[in-house]
């Protein structure tokens, strides 16, 4: 029986994995049509999880806006909006990073796509 994920999966790990066992199976030519759905099903994944985390961030950064908006405007409020903005500028800085190592995933995944359906294509050519 697989270990329960309590807190969700590790994204990148989950990543790192599939890329390399990707990888191996194309550099000893074990690719087929199994292969390429299984990979482009997880590349629908993660871009779905890139669209959260686009959403998400976008969201975070209205939220620092309103807050900074609030410190410029209102100072009589005191430290209360300096704070919480120092806190969402934080969050940012995290949102920002996943969401690089998001798109940056999705992006090798699209040429990796195509390595796996032009070797599978080049072997289907040879077998006939």
């Amino acid at each position: 029986m697989m270990k329960k994920d309590t807190f969700g999966i590790n994204v990148k790990k989950w990543c790192n994995e599939h890329e390399e066992a990707v990888l191996s199976d194309l550099s000893e030519g074990k690719v087929s049509s199994d292969l390429i759905e299984l990979h482009e099903k997880k590349l629908k994944w993660l871009q779905h999880e890139r669209l959260i985390h686009l959403i998400v961030t976008v969201m975070t950064v209205i939220i620092e806006l309103f807050v900074l908006d609030l410190t410029l405007l209102h100072p009589e409020l005191g430290i209360y909006p300096v704070f919480f903005m120092l806190l969402f500028t934080i969050l940012l800085a995290f949102y920002f990073f996943h969401y690089f190592f998001l798109e940056n995933t999705v992006q090798r995944w699209y040429k990796l796509a195509e390595e796996l359906r032009n070797k599978c294509q080049r072997k289907d050519n040879n077998d006939q």
